[in-house]
């Protein structure tokens, strides 16, 4: 190998800020993940697609500590085996994790909410200090003004709409502040207003950090995806931008063939 070449792999490996290598995930007899590998990098803004029961969201699982893999590796950039943590550990390690469907105190403000999210962060006397006196932190602030709920503090999280109970939900992970941030469909039942203006706080949100997105709306992944991985039967079938992507004829072949069976399926009913 050159010293140039080497020199640039060298490069990349340094700038990865997670390694995610020969992940196998079984449940009883069935695997769900064969195999796989992730590297997410600095200001990634990575979609991983593919069909119902791809392997995505177990993928998600494992890097954040919900399921254990059987076998392979997840290691932060500092050499930290993630599989060996608990997921509070992981947590801590700078993995932030948002399922499908938005995890907020209902009965609380706006800024209760990003109040508890932001006490993670701080010590006790300073936590103590901003729920006595009401105070936001400049921290808090800005991550109100990132989401666009700057006019929503005072207001009951449970009156919000499905996407401001989203974007509330992404504010209080930022202010436990990941180096990496899962979402699983964070899109999904969004208005079309409501779901661009995601796409561009998920662009904003990778400026300063590693972003994973699972994502079923193809429209949305084109329009916001940097880097696509695409994942069929529990394994990696394509990895690229989508345009990259969508001229793969095995990804063609996997999407378009799952339709033709869903048509030959319907037109038997």
């Amino acid at each position: 190998m050159s010293k140039s070449l080497g020199k640039n792999l060298k490069s990349t490996e340094e700038s990865a800020v997670l390694v995610a290598e020969d992940i196998t995930v079984a449940f009883g007899g069935f695997v769900a993940v064969k195999s796989m590998n992730l590297k997410l990098h600095e200001h990634d803004l990575h979609f991983l697609i593919g069909p119902n029961g791809a392997g995505k969201t177990t993928m998600l699982d494992v890097i954040c500590g919900k399921t254990k893999p059987m076998s392979g590796s997840v290691k932060m950039a500092d050499g930290t085996e993630l599989t060996r943590l608990k997921e509070h550990q992981i947590v801590r390690k700078g993995v932030g994790r948002k399922f499908q469907a938005p995890s907020i105190f209902a009965g609380l403000t706006v800024q209760e909410n990003l109040t508890l999210a932001a006490e993670t962060r701080r010590s006790p006397l300073q936590a103590i200090g901003i729920r006595r006196y009401g105070k936001m932190s400049a921290a808090m602030e800005r991550v109100t003004l990132q989401i666009g709920l700057q006019d929503r503090i005072g207001a009951r999280a449970g009156a919000l709409s499905h996407g401001e109970k989203q974007w509330l939900e992404i504010g209080m992970l930022l202010l436990q502040e990941p180096r990496v941030l899962l979402l699983d469909e964070p899109a999904a039942g969004m208005t079309d207003e409501e779901t661009h203006k995601t796409g561009r706080l998920l662009q904003e949100i990778a400026r300063e950090r590693s972003v994973v997105v699972v994502e079923h709306d193809m429209e949305f992944v084109r329009e916001f995806a940097a880097k696509v991985t695409v994942m069929h039967e529990g394994k990696l079938l394509k990895e690229g931008t989508m345009a990259e992507v969508q001229a793969d004829p095995k990804v063609a072949e996997v999407y378009l063939g799952k339709r033709r069976d869903d048509h030959a399926v319907a037109a038997t009913n």
